[in-house]
């Protein structure tokens, strides 16, 4: 776990419902649970404000760090990402974006390309990415306002349900995609019993926790979240996603515990 990511997690599940900023001597004592250093928090903490990540203050003696619009919309793109999947009947429409950018500009075909796998878009061909749900207005809403990026976006269909899935065979490799599931599937499943008997303190669950959302973090770069007749046979994406909302709430409330323990938060006993 990167302690970039690790700050991101904390205030994506904790600190935004909590008022939205966190002292650093909060974050660092919850970012050594990791092996986070306190000098590297400040660094990795500092070098975020200065990219506009989050804002900062001085409260007496101590820091606080608070989300600003950018990072509180980065968490909610993250988040539905993350947790939410698309459920409803496919009408075999693709959404096709085709890019294209001047050859010296590579930084910026990369962060399209990077974008574009975020938001469930596969390469079908060089600069041209498909996708089953319509989120070109997300597509067009990034790039906006950079004038380099020309995008031309279509809605088509293809010949008939094989060659539909001829083409998602081609923009993402679903059996690796598979065969990761299966091990994350494993390696969290035989844990399910003992978060659901609570079996864990607030500071275990909060780094088990920390470290499913980091393992499950990495999929929705990879998996599109296809129609149903899209998909290999045997396929266990779904069931994973179950098991990781399943284990990210049973693990919520102790995690909490903690945090609020940490952060000054608790309420003393009558």
């Amino acid at each position: 776990m990167k302690p970039r990511s690790i700050v991101f997690d904390l205030f994506g599940d904790y600190v935004r419902y909590r008022g939205g900023s966190a002292r650093l001597r909060t974050l660092s004592t919850l970012m050594g649970c990791f092996d986070v250093g306190e000098s590297t928090v400040r660094v990795v903490l500092s070098r975020l404000r200065k990219e506009g990540w989050f804002d900062a203050r001085r409260d007496g003696r101590e820091s606080v760090y608070s989300l600003n619009p950018r990072s509180l919309r980065l968490l909610d793109e993250g988040r539905a990402r993350i947790f939410d999947r698309v459920r409803n009947d496919w009408d075999r429409t693709w959404h096709m974006v085709i890019y294209s950018v001047p050859e010296t500009d590579r930084a910026v075909r990369e962060r399209i390309r990077k974008e574009l796998a975020w938001l469930g878009y596969g390469p079908l061909a060089p600069s041209t990415y498909i996708c089953p749900h319509d989120r070109v207005q997300q597509v067009l809403e990034k790039f906006a306002d950079d004038p380099v990026v020309q995008l031309d976006t279509l809605r088509c269909q293809s010949r008939g349900l094989p060659v539909d899935r001829d083409m998602a065979a081609r923009c993402w490799d679903l059996d690796q995609l598979n065969e990761d599931y299966r091990q994350l599937l494993r390696t969290y499943r035989v844990r399910l019993p003992s978060y659901r008997a609570g079996h864990l303190s607030p500071r275990e669950a909060l780094i088990e926790r920390m470290r499913l959302t980091s393992d499950y973090r990495r999929f929705p770069f990879r998996d599109p979240d296809l129609p149903l007749e899209l998909l290999p046979g045997g396929w266990v994406g779904r069931e994973t996603h179950e098991m990781f909302l399943e284990a990210h709430d049973l693990l919520g409330p102790p995690a909490e515990t903690f945090y609020d323990e940490v952060a000054g938060l608790s309420t003393p006993a009558a």
